[in-house]
């Protein structure tokens, strides 16, 4: 550090306690040997150590130097002596597993014994399992994880009043009407001779009177009697058009092309 670094530096307070700076660390100030740890490597346990040990030095794992890769593992235990004696016990027995491998191979194997299987051959099976098993564990991690990559997102729609317009009845809604109407009526319909009995006058009277009686609307198809054949259909229908010419009815229509209601003229539902 240079002078002017050190001369800037010595205004600075040591450290700032429940407000108040200090210049110099106490003299009772007392640190533990172990209050800082640093881990530079952290294995899941002794294959995990074992198998990057191996991977460090490109090493095959079907013929693995037990002599080279026990003496670094052994480093290992040594720099875990400071850590609680439960964490390195399982570290212990791999140890221990190691040199009874080196030391089978060292042993001069009997003729009779050549086809007796490879000391290393149980350890390389459990290295490959737990391999595969950790590759597939880090390839379930990269996965998309909620709340950890991906958030959900709840957005509440604002609260909006919609108005429907109600649409005009034309007279080309009434002449579908009308001839829906007659299809129906020509359906059940029989040539028969009678005398007219059938009055313009006498059926605006009886539609204003079932208007005026009904709860509510009237459907416009109600009003029509198919018995009465092709002219009771047009006499109720002109009776309709004289009452609605004369302001005594209205005709509602809900939506376009829907069912067309009538009530009497100054209702509650008047279009």
């Amino acid at each position: 550090m240079s002078d002017e670094a050190a001369a800037s530096q010595a205004g600075l307070p040591f450290a700032i306690v429940r407000g108040e700076p200090l210049s110099a660390p106490p003299t009772d100030l007392y640190i533990p040997p172990d209050a800082l740890e640093v881990i530079l490597e952290a294995f899941e346990g002794p294959l995990d150590l074992l198998l990057y040990l191996i991977k460090r030095q490109n090493l095959d794992i079907l013929d693995i130097p037990i002599a080279h890769v026990t003496e670094q593992y052994m480093e290992y235990i040594a720099m875990m002596s400071d850590l609680r004696l439960e964490l390195a016990a399982e570290y212990l027995v791999m140890a221990a597993m190691l040199a009874e491998i080196k030391s089978r191979m060292l042993l001069p194997r009997p003729v009779e014994a050549e086809d007796e299987e490879d000391p290393r051959a149980e350890l390389v099976r459990r290295l490959q399992e737990y391999e595969q098993f950790k590759q597939a564990a880090q390839a379930l991690d990269a996965l998309p994880r909620q709340f950890r990559d991906t958030w959900p997102v709840a957005v509440a729609l604002p609260a909006f009043e919609r108005k429907r317009p109600q649409p005009e009845v034309s007279l080309r809604e009434l002449l579908l009407a009308l001839r829906e109407v007659l299809r129906r009526a020509e359906i059940g319909s029989a040539h028969h001779i009678a005398r007219e009995s059938l009055s313009v006058r006498e059926r605006m009277t009886q539609v204003l009177d079932r208007l005026r009686n009904a709860d509510g609307f009237v459907p416009f198809a109600d009003l029509f009697t198919p018995e009465e054949g092709r002219l009771g259909v047009v006499v109720s229908f002109l009776a309709i058009l004289e009452l609605l010419k004369g302001h005594l009815i209205d005709i509602t229509q809900a939506e376009p092309f829907g069912p067309i209601y009538l009530s009497p003229a100054g209702g509650s539902g008047a279009a």
